[in-house]
């Protein structure tokens, strides 16, 4: 689109998600907050990553500029410009280094960004850590866009400021967090949360919380009535401060599609048909062996539920080759594709969603009203966990799982 297709608005903001479907769909949502408020928005992302954008926002007047991601970076397949598409996680933090290589491309076109159409702000995501850099240069203030609630953020920070796992005994030794005394946390919850700190990734963890820390402020895809007590906490401590944003979630217009996919048409059925289904469902990222995969697949099997399974391709080899779905044909199916999960969440009958706790995830449940059955993964999944079980009570963790499905069992 045309960079001048919002010449005359009075500020104008540069968007640069991480190239990660999870971090890039709620900054897509911010874009459309700020249209709404007459701002122009101009969003740099990946060439890999454009058309996924462009067709999002094909609606709207935001300008995207692409970047071509580095082909050489090391340990990086060629044509990988998505952690979706990475072969392991562990290579996370390697494909984050990598983004650093785009810098000088992105400093040129901000450059003629700005001569054409000052630019008010920046928002970038908080692993994109050199972009404060980018925009210093360019005398823009650069906001974070934090993927993360301010629950876990405050609760983290009092865990490692206070030193609070050092006296563990065990890995699941439950620990009171000083700070906040109602919460208990363990040393398990935040295993994938900090990189090993002996690695190689521990330079580009120390450089993001750098630039993160002399930045203007964040960016939190949440809400106020949600998590008061540690939004107040946060501001009334630390610099930067927070500002909450969301739930993004709800910024999308909720369009019902000209051709309804299939798995909505089975919904449909279930609906009239007056069943409760489980929603099941892990996210873009998290890695799921074939051993559970097929676990999980016994599990909805013997239940008798309704259910609806979001897989990835590559993932759905594993039990398909069993003749799952003959087993399950009438009251399961199985998607191997990408959804809207907005779509799946808002139906009636969609009364408990298993899901991996990852932030976007939650958060769109809890604005559906979807109870939750938490088995976290990866990252902050854990603590994001804790807070939908035991600070907001609006889910259980994944071993009451027997109770849950032998309520949507009888239905």
């Amino acid at each position: 689109m045309d960079t001048n297709s919002s010449k005359f608005s009075i500020h104008h903001v540069v968007l640069f998600p991480f190239m990660s479907k999870g971090h890039i769909i709620p900054i897509l949502n911010l874009a459309r907050l700020l249209l709404r408020r007459g701002m122009a928005v101009t969003m740099f992302t990946t060439t890999g990553n454009r058309p996924f954008i462009s067709e999002s926002l094909a609606d709207t007047s935001v300008c995207i500029i692409d970047i071509p991601f580095p082909q050489n970076a090391p340990e990086i397949p060629p044509g990988v410009e998505s952690t979706d598409l990475l072969p392991s996680m562990s290579l996370f933090f390697s494909f984050c280094k990598a983004t650093k290589q785009m810098q000088p491309m992105v400093e040129e076109k901000l450059q003629g960004l700005v001569q054409a159409q000052p630019v008010s702000f920046m928002v970038s995501d908080g692993f994109l850590w050199w972009t404060l850099e980018s925009a210093t240069k360019f005398g823009l203030p650069r906001l974070v866009f934090s993927g993360m609630n301010q629950f876990v953020s405050c609760v983290s920070r009092a865990v490692f400021e206070d030193r609070l796992l050092d006296g563990a005994e065990s890995d699941d030794e439950l620990i009171t967090v000083t700070r906040f005394p109602w919460i208990k946390v363990t040393r398990n919850d935040f295993n994938t949360v900090m990189p090993n700190p002996n690695g190689p990734t521990m330079e580009v963890f120390i450089d993001q919380v750098k630039s993160m820390t002399n930045s203007l402020g964040f960016i939190v895809n949440s809400f106020y009535e949600l998590e008061k007590v540690y939004i107040d906490n946060w501001n009334s401590e630390k610099i930067p401060k927070v500002w909450c944003v969301g739930p993004l979630c709800l910024a999308e217009p909720e369009l019902e599609p000209q051709k309804k996919p299939f798995w909505i048409q089975w919904l449909d059925q279930k609906l009239a048909q007056g069943c409760s289904v489980l929603y099941v469902a892990f996210g873009s990222q998290a890695e799921v062996s074939s051993e559970q995969l097929q676990q999980i697949a016994m599990g909805l099997q013997e239940s008798k539920a309704n259910f609806l399974w979001v897989l990835r391709k590559k993932e759905s080899e594993s039990i398909l080759d069993e003749g799952f779905e003959e087993k399950v044909k009438g009251r399961g199916i199985v998607v191997k594709q990408w959804v809207d999960q907005r779509q799946i969440l808002k139906y009636q009958c969609i009364e408990g969603f298993l899901s991996h706790c990852g932030w976007n995830s939650a958060l769109e449940s809890i604005c559906y009203g979807v109870p939750i059955l938490a088995w976290p993964m990866i990252a902050e999944q854990a603590l994001n966990a804790r807070m939908v079980v035991e600070e907001i009570k609006v889910g259980w963790l994944r071993w009451l799982w027997q109770t849950v499905m032998d309520r949507l069992g009888r239905r």
